[in-house]
Protein backbone atom coordinates (compact mmCIF):
# COMPACT_ATOMS: atom_id res chain seq x y z
CA UNK A 1 0.00 0.00 0.00
CA UNK A 2 1.74 3.36 -0.90
CA UNK A 3 1.65 6.05 1.67
CA UNK A 4 -1.23 8.76 1.44
CA UNK A 5 1.32 11.43 0.68
CA UNK A 6 4.47 12.37 -0.85
CA UNK A 7 6.14 15.62 0.50
CA UNK A 8 9.43 16.66 -0.55
CA UNK A 9 9.02 20.52 0.38
CA UNK A 10 8.41 21.58 4.16
CA UNK A 11 5.39 23.72 4.70
CA UNK A 12 5.17 26.73 6.00
CA UNK A 13 2.95 28.30 8.72
CA UNK A 14 1.53 31.01 7.22
CA UNK A 15 -0.29 34.21 8.99
CA UNK A 16 -2.95 35.39 7.20
CA UNK A 17 -4.05 38.57 7.35
CA UNK A 18 -7.75 39.93 8.60
CA UNK A 19 -9.93 40.39 5.88
CA UNK A 20 -10.87 43.65 5.23
CA UNK A 21 -13.68 45.00 2.25
CA UNK A 22 -11.57 46.77 -0.56
CA UNK A 23 -9.14 43.63 -2.38
CA UNK A 24 -6.28 43.51 -1.83
CA UNK A 25 -3.72 41.66 -4.42
CA UNK A 26 -2.08 38.27 -4.37
CA UNK A 27 1.19 37.21 -6.42
CA UNK A 28 1.31 33.97 -7.72
CA UNK A 29 4.04 31.83 -9.42
CA UNK A 30 3.51 28.76 -10.85
CA UNK A 31 3.11 25.83 -8.19
CA UNK A 32 5.39 22.59 -7.91
CA UNK A 33 5.04 19.37 -10.19
CA UNK A 34 1.91 16.85 -9.09
CA UNK A 35 0.90 14.19 -10.97
CA UNK A 36 -1.88 11.50 -10.85
CA UNK A 37 0.29 8.14 -11.42
CA UNK A 38 -1.31 5.30 -12.22
CA UNK A 39 -0.99 2.09 -9.72
CA UNK A 40 0.43 -1.18 -10.74
CA UNK A 41 -2.74 -2.65 -8.54
CA UNK A 42 -5.64 -1.07 -9.09
CA UNK A 43 -6.78 -1.86 -5.09
CA UNK A 44 -3.83 0.12 -4.15
CA UNK A 45 -3.99 3.73 -2.95
CA UNK A 46 -2.21 6.10 -4.64
CA UNK A 47 -1.17 9.50 -3.71
CA UNK A 48 -3.02 12.13 -6.22
CA UNK A 49 0.05 14.60 -5.70
CA UNK A 50 3.43 14.23 -6.19
CA UNK A 51 5.73 17.49 -5.67
CA UNK A 52 9.20 18.30 -6.87
CA UNK A 53 10.89 21.30 -6.53
CA UNK A 54 10.96 24.04 -9.38
CA UNK A 55 13.88 24.72 -11.38
CA UNK A 56 14.62 28.26 -10.93
CA UNK A 57 12.90 30.96 -9.22
CA UNK A 58 9.29 31.60 -10.69
CA UNK A 59 8.50 35.37 -11.38
CA UNK A 60 4.91 36.64 -10.57
CA UNK A 61 2.00 37.46 -11.56
CA UNK A 62 -0.82 39.94 -9.36
CA UNK A 63 -4.41 39.36 -8.50
CA UNK A 64 -7.20 41.59 -7.02
CA UNK A 65 -8.90 39.50 -4.05
CA UNK A 66 -11.81 40.33 -1.84
CA UNK A 67 -13.36 38.64 1.36
CA UNK A 68 -15.80 36.48 0.66
CA UNK A 69 -18.19 34.49 2.91
CA UNK A 70 -18.07 31.05 2.62
CA UNK A 71 -20.22 27.93 4.30
CA UNK A 72 -18.25 24.78 4.36
CA UNK A 73 -19.68 21.54 6.02
CA UNK A 74 -18.60 21.44 9.96
CA UNK A 75 -17.13 17.18 9.08
CA UNK A 76 -16.09 16.01 5.76
CA UNK A 77 -16.37 12.78 6.78
CA UNK A 78 -19.78 13.72 7.34
CA UNK A 79 -20.74 15.12 4.58
CA UNK A 80 -19.84 12.45 2.20
CA UNK A 81 -21.38 9.83 4.56
CA UNK A 82 -24.98 12.18 4.23
CA UNK A 83 -24.52 12.58 0.48
CA UNK A 84 -23.80 8.43 -0.04
CA UNK A 85 -26.41 7.94 2.42
CA UNK A 86 -29.30 10.10 0.20
CA UNK A 87 -27.88 8.26 -2.82
CA UNK A 88 -28.12 4.73 -2.04
CA UNK A 89 -30.78 4.87 0.73
CA UNK A 90 -32.99 8.21 -0.07
CA UNK A 91 -32.75 9.24 3.23
CA UNK A 92 -31.97 12.85 4.43
CA UNK A 93 -29.02 13.00 7.14
CA UNK A 94 -28.73 16.71 8.58
CA UNK A 95 -25.16 18.44 7.89
CA UNK A 96 -23.66 20.80 10.16
CA UNK A 97 -22.39 24.23 8.42
CA UNK A 98 -19.73 26.49 9.22
CA UNK A 99 -19.71 29.89 7.86
CA UNK A 100 -16.17 31.37 7.41
CA UNK A 101 -15.09 34.47 5.62
CA UNK A 102 -11.93 34.24 3.22
CA UNK A 103 -9.94 35.29 0.68
CA UNK A 104 -11.22 34.92 -2.79
CA UNK A 105 -10.89 36.31 -6.56
CA UNK A 106 -12.42 39.83 -7.19
CA UNK A 107 -14.40 38.90 -9.89
CA UNK A 108 -15.39 42.24 -10.39
CA UNK A 109 -11.69 43.09 -11.85
CA UNK A 110 -10.94 42.78 -15.20
CA UNK A 111 -7.46 41.71 -15.25
CA UNK A 112 -8.29 39.30 -12.50
CA UNK A 113 -10.77 37.36 -14.74
CA UNK A 114 -8.47 37.64 -17.54
CA UNK A 115 -5.51 35.78 -15.56
CA UNK A 116 -7.99 33.45 -14.33
CA UNK A 117 -8.96 32.81 -17.69
CA UNK A 118 -5.56 32.51 -18.42
CA UNK A 119 -4.57 29.64 -15.75
CA UNK A 120 -7.82 27.93 -16.97
CA UNK A 121 -6.53 27.87 -20.91
CA UNK A 122 -3.06 26.63 -19.66
CA UNK A 123 -4.59 23.41 -18.35
CA UNK A 124 -5.36 22.07 -21.77
CA UNK A 125 -1.35 21.88 -22.42
CA UNK A 126 2.15 21.26 -20.74
CA UNK A 127 4.63 24.23 -20.79
CA UNK A 128 6.05 24.97 -24.33
CA UNK A 129 3.69 23.23 -26.00
CA UNK A 130 2.73 25.35 -29.21
CA UNK A 131 -0.90 26.14 -27.63
CA UNK A 132 0.58 27.22 -24.34
CA UNK A 133 -1.45 30.45 -23.80
CA UNK A 134 1.22 33.37 -24.10
CA UNK A 135 1.09 35.04 -20.12
CA UNK A 136 2.27 38.60 -19.17
CA UNK A 137 5.98 38.67 -18.74
CA UNK A 138 5.76 38.65 -15.07
CA UNK A 139 4.97 34.99 -15.33
CA UNK A 140 7.56 32.52 -16.10
CA UNK A 141 6.48 29.90 -18.32
CA UNK A 142 9.22 27.03 -17.50
CA UNK A 143 8.10 26.88 -13.76
CA UNK A 144 4.58 25.23 -14.73
CA UNK A 145 4.44 21.65 -13.12
CA UNK A 146 0.96 20.26 -14.27
CA UNK A 147 -0.61 17.01 -12.18
CA UNK A 148 -2.46 14.30 -14.42
CA UNK A 149 -0.15 14.44 -17.31
CA UNK A 150 1.54 10.99 -17.25
CA UNK A 151 1.44 9.03 -20.44
CA UNK A 152 -0.34 6.48 -19.24
CA UNK A 153 -3.20 8.11 -17.88
CA UNK A 154 -6.32 9.27 -19.45
CA UNK A 155 -8.36 11.04 -17.15
CA UNK A 156 -8.30 14.44 -14.58
CA UNK A 157 -5.79 16.83 -15.75
CA UNK A 158 -4.93 20.27 -15.00
CA UNK A 159 -2.39 22.52 -12.78
CA UNK A 160 -1.23 23.84 -9.69
CA UNK A 161 -0.90 27.73 -9.47
CA UNK A 162 0.87 29.01 -5.98
CA UNK A 163 0.81 32.63 -4.80
CA UNK A 164 4.43 33.29 -4.03
CA UNK A 165 4.27 33.02 0.08
CA UNK A 166 1.76 30.04 -0.70
CA UNK A 167 -0.81 31.71 1.32
CA UNK A 168 -3.84 31.20 -2.22
CA UNK A 169 -3.72 28.13 -4.47
CA UNK A 170 -5.38 27.92 -7.46
CA UNK A 171 -6.19 24.88 -8.88
CA UNK A 172 -6.95 24.49 -12.72
CA UNK A 173 -8.86 22.07 -14.51
CA UNK A 174 -8.73 20.89 -17.50
CA UNK A 175 -12.21 20.54 -19.79
CA UNK A 176 -12.93 18.70 -22.79
CA UNK A 177 -10.43 17.53 -25.43
CA UNK A 178 -12.24 16.21 -28.80
CA UNK A 179 -9.21 14.33 -30.12
CA UNK A 180 -6.17 12.68 -27.25
CA UNK A 181 -6.00 10.50 -25.15
CA UNK A 182 -8.58 11.93 -22.48
CA UNK A 183 -11.36 12.38 -24.79
CA UNK A 184 -13.26 8.63 -24.42
CA UNK A 185 -13.84 9.95 -20.44
CA UNK A 186 -14.26 13.54 -21.14
CA UNK A 187 -16.97 12.87 -23.44
CA UNK A 188 -18.26 9.93 -21.02
CA UNK A 189 -18.46 12.81 -18.28
CA UNK A 190 -19.80 15.38 -20.13
CA UNK A 191 -22.79 13.21 -21.07
CA UNK A 192 -23.22 11.79 -17.50
CA UNK A 193 -23.34 15.56 -16.05
CA UNK A 194 -24.90 17.49 -18.52
CA UNK A 195 -27.73 14.88 -20.50
CA UNK A 196 -31.36 14.50 -19.35
CA UNK A 197 -30.62 11.30 -19.71
CA UNK A 198 -27.76 9.18 -20.40
CA UNK A 199 -27.49 11.22 -23.54
CA UNK A 200 -30.51 9.99 -25.06
CA UNK A 201 -31.33 12.60 -28.09
CA UNK A 202 -33.35 10.12 -29.94
CA UNK A 203 -34.30 6.60 -31.04
CA UNK A 204 -30.98 6.80 -33.23
CA UNK A 205 -28.84 7.30 -29.98
CA UNK A 206 -29.63 3.81 -28.60
CA UNK A 207 -26.37 2.23 -28.68
CA UNK A 208 -24.65 5.62 -27.90
CA UNK A 209 -25.92 6.35 -24.45
CA UNK A 210 -23.71 6.25 -21.48
CA UNK A 211 -26.77 4.58 -19.30
CA UNK A 212 -29.64 2.47 -19.39
CA UNK A 213 -32.24 4.83 -17.47
CA UNK A 214 -34.73 5.35 -20.83
CA UNK A 215 -38.21 4.39 -19.55
CA UNK A 216 -40.42 3.97 -22.93
CA UNK A 217 -43.49 5.55 -23.36
CA UNK A 218 -45.33 6.58 -26.76
CA UNK A 219 -46.30 9.80 -25.31
CA UNK A 220 -43.70 10.80 -23.20
CA UNK A 221 -40.19 10.95 -22.30
CA UNK A 222 -39.24 9.57 -19.28
CA UNK A 223 -35.95 9.11 -17.59
CA UNK A 224 -35.47 7.11 -14.11
CA UNK A 225 -33.98 9.16 -11.22
CA UNK A 226 -32.61 6.27 -9.43
CA UNK A 227 -30.95 4.81 -12.38
CA UNK A 228 -29.08 8.08 -13.07
CA UNK A 229 -28.26 9.12 -9.32
CA UNK A 230 -26.47 4.93 -9.56
CA UNK A 231 -24.73 5.42 -13.28
CA UNK A 232 -22.80 8.82 -11.80
CA UNK A 233 -21.34 6.29 -9.00
CA UNK A 234 -18.33 4.86 -11.15
CA UNK A 235 -14.68 4.96 -10.75
CA UNK A 236 -14.52 7.10 -14.56
CA UNK A 237 -16.43 10.27 -13.00
CA UNK A 238 -14.17 12.68 -12.72
CA UNK A 239 -16.06 14.03 -9.86
CA UNK A 240 -14.65 11.68 -7.30
CA UNK A 241 -11.03 12.10 -8.46
CA UNK A 242 -11.25 15.96 -8.10
CA UNK A 243 -12.82 14.94 -4.10
CA UNK A 244 -9.48 13.74 -3.86
CA UNK A 245 -7.32 15.71 -5.10
CA UNK A 246 -8.70 18.63 -3.37
CA UNK A 247 -8.38 16.93 0.15
CA UNK A 248 -4.64 16.52 -0.70
CA UNK A 249 -4.67 20.36 -1.45
CA UNK A 250 -5.91 20.82 1.99
CA UNK A 251 -3.36 18.22 3.54
CA UNK A 252 -0.40 20.06 1.72
CA UNK A 253 -1.31 24.03 2.06
CA UNK A 254 -3.64 23.61 5.46
CA UNK A 255 -3.49 27.45 6.05
CA UNK A 256 -4.01 28.98 2.32
CA UNK A 257 -6.63 30.25 0.81
CA UNK A 258 -7.75 27.27 -2.40
CA UNK A 259 -9.59 28.07 -5.32
CA UNK A 260 -10.76 26.38 -7.91
CA UNK A 261 -11.12 27.47 -12.25
CA UNK A 262 -12.22 25.41 -15.39
CA UNK A 263 -13.03 25.64 -18.76
CA UNK A 264 -16.40 23.86 -19.96
CA UNK A 265 -15.85 20.51 -18.27
CA UNK A 266 -13.28 21.39 -16.21
CA UNK A 267 -15.31 24.65 -15.03
CA UNK A 268 -18.47 22.59 -14.03
CA UNK A 269 -15.79 20.04 -12.24
CA UNK A 270 -14.38 23.20 -10.04
CA UNK A 271 -18.30 24.32 -9.43
CA UNK A 272 -19.40 20.95 -8.20
CA UNK A 273 -16.11 20.87 -6.06
CA UNK A 274 -16.13 24.36 -4.84
CA UNK A 275 -19.81 23.45 -3.84
CA UNK A 276 -18.73 20.21 -1.88
CA UNK A 277 -15.68 22.06 0.24
CA UNK A 278 -17.11 25.35 0.29
CA UNK A 279 -14.03 27.00 -1.91
CA UNK A 280 -14.52 29.61 -4.49
CA UNK A 281 -14.47 28.77 -7.55
CA UNK A 282 -14.53 30.44 -11.14
CA UNK A 283 -15.86 28.99 -14.55
CA UNK A 284 -15.34 29.86 -18.23
CA UNK A 285 -18.04 28.80 -20.54
CA UNK A 286 -19.16 25.84 -18.42
CA UNK A 287 -22.36 23.53 -18.93
CA UNK A 288 -25.18 23.87 -16.52
CA UNK A 289 -24.18 21.88 -13.63
CA UNK A 290 -27.43 22.63 -11.19
CA UNK A 291 -28.73 19.30 -12.23
CA UNK A 292 -25.25 16.70 -11.76
CA UNK A 293 -25.14 18.40 -8.28
CA UNK A 294 -28.92 17.24 -7.74
CA UNK A 295 -27.74 13.84 -9.24
CA UNK A 296 -24.52 13.59 -7.38
CA UNK A 297 -27.28 13.89 -4.22
CA UNK A 298 -24.47 16.90 -3.02
CA UNK A 299 -25.81 18.49 0.25
CA UNK A 300 -25.63 22.05 -0.16
CA UNK A 301 -25.74 24.80 2.49
CA UNK A 302 -29.63 25.97 2.94
CA UNK A 303 -30.53 29.39 0.80
CA UNK A 304 -30.20 32.40 2.61
CA UNK A 305 -32.41 35.33 2.77
CA UNK A 306 -34.79 35.86 -0.47
CA UNK A 307 -32.88 33.17 -2.24
CA UNK A 308 -34.25 30.26 -3.20
CA UNK A 309 -30.73 28.74 -4.20
CA UNK A 310 -27.55 27.59 -2.09
CA UNK A 311 -25.08 30.36 -1.24
CA UNK A 312 -21.85 28.61 -2.54
CA UNK A 313 -18.98 30.24 -4.04
CA UNK A 314 -19.44 30.22 -7.30
CA UNK A 315 -18.76 32.38 -10.19
CA UNK A 316 -19.77 31.95 -14.02
CA UNK A 317 -18.63 33.52 -16.44
CA UNK A 318 -19.68 32.75 -20.31
CA UNK A 319 -21.15 35.20 -23.18
CA UNK A 320 -24.43 34.81 -24.91
CA UNK A 321 -23.09 33.78 -28.27
CA UNK A 322 -21.86 30.70 -26.53
CA UNK A 323 -24.51 27.57 -27.22
CA UNK A 324 -22.88 25.41 -23.92
CA UNK A 325 -23.54 26.97 -21.41
CA UNK A 326 -26.61 28.04 -21.83
CA UNK A 327 -27.89 24.58 -23.03
CA UNK A 328 -28.75 25.21 -26.75
CA UNK A 329 -26.39 22.93 -28.20
CA UNK A 330 -28.86 20.18 -28.45
CA UNK A 331 -31.20 18.17 -30.75
CA UNK A 332 -30.20 15.66 -33.40
CA UNK A 333 -28.69 18.13 -36.05
CA UNK A 334 -26.79 19.89 -33.53
CA UNK A 335 -22.92 20.31 -33.70
CA UNK A 336 -22.94 19.00 -30.39
CA UNK A 337 -24.90 15.96 -31.30
CA UNK A 338 -22.91 15.12 -34.26
CA UNK A 339 -20.12 14.95 -32.36
CA UNK A 340 -21.35 12.55 -29.75
CA UNK A 341 -22.25 15.12 -26.98
CA UNK A 342 -25.44 15.44 -25.46
CA UNK A 343 -25.17 19.09 -23.67
CA UNK A 344 -28.20 19.80 -22.71
CA UNK A 345 -28.19 21.44 -19.20
CA UNK A 346 -28.50 25.02 -18.27
CA UNK A 347 -29.04 26.43 -14.99
CA UNK A 348 -25.68 27.06 -13.08
CA UNK A 349 -25.30 27.01 -9.18
CA UNK A 350 -24.12 30.49 -7.52
CA UNK A 351 -23.94 33.43 -9.47
CA UNK A 352 -23.07 34.19 -13.48
CA UNK A 353 -21.96 36.88 -15.00
CA UNK A 354 -22.59 37.06 -19.00
CA UNK A 355 -21.29 38.91 -21.53
CA UNK A 356 -23.61 39.90 -23.75
CA UNK A 357 -21.49 39.50 -27.52
CA UNK A 358 -24.41 39.24 -29.62
CA UNK A 359 -25.70 42.77 -28.80
CA UNK A 360 -22.20 44.62 -28.44
CA UNK A 361 -19.92 42.66 -30.93
CA UNK A 362 -22.37 40.98 -33.11
CA UNK A 363 -21.48 38.00 -32.57
CA UNK A 364 -24.12 35.19 -33.44
CA UNK A 365 -24.46 32.00 -31.40
CA UNK A 366 -21.77 29.52 -32.60
CA UNK A 367 -20.15 26.74 -30.97
CA UNK A 368 -16.67 27.94 -32.32
CA UNK A 369 -17.05 31.06 -30.13
CA UNK A 370 -16.60 28.45 -26.83
CA UNK A 371 -12.75 28.08 -27.54
CA UNK A 372 -11.52 29.40 -23.95
CA UNK A 373 -9.00 31.81 -26.41
CA UNK A 374 -11.51 33.61 -28.37
CA UNK A 375 -13.06 34.40 -24.73
CA UNK A 376 -9.83 35.80 -23.01
CA UNK A 377 -8.71 37.50 -26.61
CA UNK A 378 -12.37 38.86 -27.78
CA UNK A 379 -14.30 39.02 -24.12
CA UNK A 380 -12.42 39.32 -21.20
CA UNK A 381 -9.47 41.70 -22.49
CA UNK A 382 -11.73 43.91 -24.15
CA UNK A 383 -11.00 47.33 -22.69
CA UNK A 384 -14.49 48.78 -23.16
CA UNK A 385 -17.45 48.98 -21.10
CA UNK A 386 -20.30 46.38 -21.06
CA UNK A 387 -23.42 47.87 -21.12
CA UNK A 388 -26.22 46.55 -18.50
CA UNK A 389 -30.10 46.68 -19.16
CA UNK A 390 -30.25 50.29 -17.58
CA UNK A 391 -27.21 51.90 -19.86
CA UNK A 392 -24.75 51.70 -17.37
CA UNK A 393 -21.35 50.35 -18.33
CA UNK A 394 -19.37 47.77 -16.32
CA UNK A 395 -15.84 46.87 -16.87
CA UNK A 396 -17.69 43.23 -15.65
CA UNK A 397 -21.29 42.62 -16.12
CA UNK A 398 -22.76 41.67 -12.74
CA UNK A 399 -22.78 38.51 -11.07
CA UNK A 400 -26.43 37.44 -11.05
CA UNK A 401 -27.94 33.92 -9.28
CA UNK A 402 -30.18 32.63 -12.18
CA UNK A 403 -33.41 32.03 -10.46
CA UNK A 404 -36.50 30.41 -12.36
CA UNK A 405 -33.80 28.19 -14.38
CA UNK A 406 -35.51 25.01 -15.13
CA UNK A 407 -33.81 21.98 -16.75
CA UNK A 408 -34.92 19.41 -19.22
CA UNK A 409 -38.63 20.48 -19.16
CA UNK A 410 -39.39 18.42 -21.88
CA UNK A 411 -38.68 15.24 -19.60
CA UNK A 412 -40.55 13.45 -17.07
CA UNK A 413 -38.54 12.40 -14.10
CA UNK A 414 -39.22 9.66 -11.54
CA UNK A 415 -38.77 5.66 -10.68
CA UNK A 416 -40.52 4.62 -13.84
CA UNK A 417 -37.79 1.03 -14.16
CA UNK A 418 -38.64 0.21 -10.74
CA UNK A 419 -42.72 0.62 -11.68
CA UNK A 420 -41.92 -1.34 -14.62
CA UNK A 421 -40.12 -4.25 -12.13
CA UNK A 422 -43.20 -4.02 -9.69
CA UNK A 423 -45.88 -4.68 -12.83
CA UNK A 424 -43.50 -7.61 -14.52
Amino acid sequence: MYALFHITFVLHVLVIASATVAPNRVNFDLDRQSNLPSPANPNDQRPLLVTHAPTSEPLTISLKTRPITVYRPKSLDAHEHARLRSLHHAETEPIEWEKAVVSGPDIEDRHTLSQLARMTANAYQLPGHKNWYDLDLSWNVNASFPFGWDTEEDGFRGHVFASRDNSTIVLSIKGTTVQGPTSKKDKLNDNLLFSCCCARVDFSWTFSTVCDCYSWSALHRRCDDTCLSKALVQDSLFYSTGVNLVKDLLFLYPFADIWLVGHSLGGSLASLLGSTFGLPAVTFEAPGERMAANRLHLPLPPPIGDSSLPPVPITHVYHNADPVPQGTCTGVSSVCAQAGYALETRCHLGKSIVYDTVQKLGWHVDLRKHVIKEVILEVLDLEDGWPDEDGNQWDVPVAREEEDCVDCFKWEFGDYKKDKDKDG
